[in-house]
């Protein structure tokens, strides 16, 4: 086994995992040596003051960026559609979340936080309506916002920066899904740090970025960007310490390595012209999906979100790209002139069968989850499925034309559905799995869960239910330590209602926490686990999959439980 694993993965590899003691390398514990002109040098390219390599993902990252300014009891003003290691990080400082909540459409898709939500008057009002932040004197500690969410949604970051100035301590941009912005005009002011943009007064910014998502680093390659305000600048010394408190004191140097390369490889005019060719990989395949559309679709086939009007004229110009108040392909309502940005580099493709309002086809539809279990089978993974979507992205390198072989797959999906042919001759692999699909259709297949969907509404219950009011009983760290405590009560979810949980509940897709430990189930949210227990008991291999809840199995019956926090 040893031979074949250095066989593998190669001689260069296994010599440059060494350990922290090889002083020529330099330390990434305390920023010194090679590794700190590194950093240096990746600060200077992606515009920033300070810039430091984590090895363990920007899940890591964002802890860090809270433990270096959040203590016990601050009050966080928290995008509600964050990544769980926000939430994590909550838990673990002991903060109090005021959280602003974005829209939604009945594709499943996270819009933008409206504009009002980050109005000064708005926040305070929230503070003050919160039944433990309205008990905390002084300014909240730190502002988090997805920025890009999941679908690709940018916000103008110099205007929140000037409507919050000063009013917040820290404005931290979780940039996961966006490091290639600063390297390419079209997006202008939609990221968190740029040449020449104007730096706040009062408020540091912070950036976390996966080099790995986006760009060349290898995975669990991410990055702190800082840029200091005017009168507030960053003590290395007091960050470092929240740096060691989450870093390992034995980094693997092929990521540091790769964050290195990653940043070398954006300098001008490389960066640019990777990320211009991104954009247009993204823009020729958009372009691909309406043709065959428009000379293969006369039935139904595929669309690709985003702005309708995407004619050769003005298409890779940024006001394309705005989402502009009450259009309905976004379905976001009324949202502010000028402060969001779809990035077309991310494409999420709609499957027939719903619409933008929530209502479903009565002829037919073709739920995501079937569509993206062919394309599996047939070489092609997607990034993220939901009911009637699915979401792929353009990164820096990607081979030229490569999104033909998705539309070609989309098209061989297209006239096997129509054909009716059976799963065990399309989906051999899943079949495999659960070979009571054996000899059923592909079309009826998608008909029946179809069928479901419509007959539940699951569009509308999953859109209300992450809009509905999470009420906090508990502060979030309180409840999470009733877990190390054991004063716990796995609860059946019939049973939940009321009841306060100590876990993330976190359903896949979208994967965005619903519920945090001290807030209480509401009917909204019962009915959607409900739903989620007898789809999944009727459809296996295409179970819902929510982190969180416990399946376990009594009297004979398996059935879904939360912990939630033992009643006095």
């Amino acid at each position: 086994m040893g031979q074949m694993f250095h066989q593998f993965f190669g001689e260069n590899m296994l010599r440059a995992d060494v350990c922290n003691a090889v002083e020529e390398l330099g330390q990434l514990l305390d920023h010194t040596g090679p590794i700190a002109a590194s950093e240096r040098n990746a600060a200077r390219i992606f515009n920033s003051d300070h810039l430091y390599f984590v090895t363990n993902g920007t899940s890591t990252s964002n802890k860090i960026v809270w433990h270096s300014t959040v203590a016990p009891g601050d009050v966080v003003i928290v995008d509600r559609n964050c990544h769980k290691s926000v939430l994590h990080a909550i838990m673990m400082t002991g903060a109090i979340p005021v959280f602003l909540m974005p829209t939604r459409n009945h594709f499943g898709i996270i819009g933008p936080i409206p504009k009002s939500e980050f109005i000064w008057e708005s926040i305070r009002k929230k503070i003050a309506a919160h039944p433990f932040a309205s008990k905390v004197k002084g300014k909240p500690r730190v502002l988090t916002i997805t920025q890009s969410t999941y679908d690709g949604i940018l916000y103008n970051v110099e205007e929140i920066k000037e409507m919050l100035d000063g009013r917040i301590d820290t404005l931290h941009f979780d940039e996961a899904w966006l490091p290639h912005a600063a390297f390419h005009d079209f997006y202008g002011d939609y990221h968190a740090m740029g040449a020449d943009r104007p730096r706040c007064k009062e408020s540091m910014i912070f950036s976390t970025q996966s080099t790995h998502k986006l760009l060349a680093g290898l995975s669990q390659a991410s990055q702190i960007l800082v840029q200091d305000a005017e009168n507030n600048k960053l003590d290395r010394d007091v960050f470092n310490e929240a740096y060691l408190m989450h870093t390992s004191t034995s980094p693997q140097y092929a990521i540091i390595a790769s964050c290195d390369v990653a940043a070398a490889m954006m300098e001008e005019p490389g960066g640019p012209a990777l990320v211009g060719e991104s954009i247009a990989e993204a823009l020729d395949f958009r372009r691909a999906m309406r043709k065959v559309d428009e000379e293969w679709g006369a039935d139904w086939w595929f669309k690709v979100w985003g702005p309708k009007d995407l004619s050769e004229e003005g298409i890779e110009e940024r006001e394309a790209w705005m989402l502009k108040a009450g259009e309905p392909w976004h379905g976001f309502g009324n949202i502010a002139e000028g402060f969001n940005l779809l990035d077309p580099i991310k494409a999420t493709v709609i499957t027939p069968g719903l619409d933008i309002d929530g209502d479903f086809a009565d002829d037919f539809g073709i739920p995501a989850a079937i569509v993206t279990k062919y394309l599996a089978e047939h070489g092609v993974i997607v990034e993220k499925c939901g009911l009637y979507s699915f979401f792929i992205m353009f990164t820096i390198g990607i081979t030229k034309g490569r999104w033909n072989t998705l539309v070609t797959a989309l098209q061989q999906f297209k006239d096997d559905y129509d054909k009716n042919h059976p799963l065990w001759k399309m989906l051999p692999e899943f079949v495999a799995k659960h070979p009571r699909y054996e000899r059923i259709g592909l079309k009826d297949l998608c008909g029946e869960i179809h069928g479901v969907y419509k007959k539940k509404d699951i569009a509308r219950l999953t859109t209300e239910m992450y809009l509905s009011d999470m009420v906090p009983a508990m502060r979030p760290s309180d409840a999470f330590a009733k877990m190390a405590h054991r004063e716990i009560e796995r609860v059946t979810i019939d049973q939940l209602e009321g009841r306060v949980t100590a876990v993330l509940l976190t359903p896949y897709p979208p994967g965005i926490p619903l519920l945090i430990p001290g807030e209480c189930f509401n009917a909204t949210i019962v009915r959607y686990l409900q739903f989620a227990r007898e789809f999944n008991e009727r459809f296996p291999g295409f179970e819902t999959d929510i982190h969180g809840l416990v399946k376990d199995g009594k009297n004979g019956k398996v059935d879904y439980y939360v912990d939630c926090v033992l009643r006095s």
